[in-house]
């Protein structure tokens, strides 16, 4: 159990079908998703301009620049937290690839 006291972005599933997971994560300042693993190819668009902070398992902190429409990919298997450490709410639509 972790004891982080950060509060945890939000997710809301908009699209759950045979082919994808649509999920609009917000995270307002100061939020975290949490440790986790993606388990499926998945897509971000960024809805708002913003900065996120990369996690890895390692402790590795590395910077993401959002631009709003400017999407990218990842394959399945990507493990970390992903942190509002900005002072602006934080928008985007993750789609995930089913098999």
């Amino acid at each position: 159990m972790s004891t982080d006291s950060r509060p945890l972005a939000r997710p809301t599933v908009q699209v759950d079908n045979d082919r994808v997971i649509v999920t609009e994560w917000r995270f307002p300042p100061g939020s975290h998703t949490g440790w986790h693993r993606h388990e499926r190819d998945y897509v971000v668009v960024p809805m708002a301009d913003g900065e996120m902070t990369i996690v890895a398992p390692d402790g590795t902190r590395s910077l993401a620049q959002l631009k709003t429409g400017r999407s990218y990919a990842r394959k399945a298997g990507v493990q970390h937290d992903v942190r509002n450490e900005s002072t602006a709410e934080i928008v985007f639509l993750e789609i995930e690839l089913k098999a």
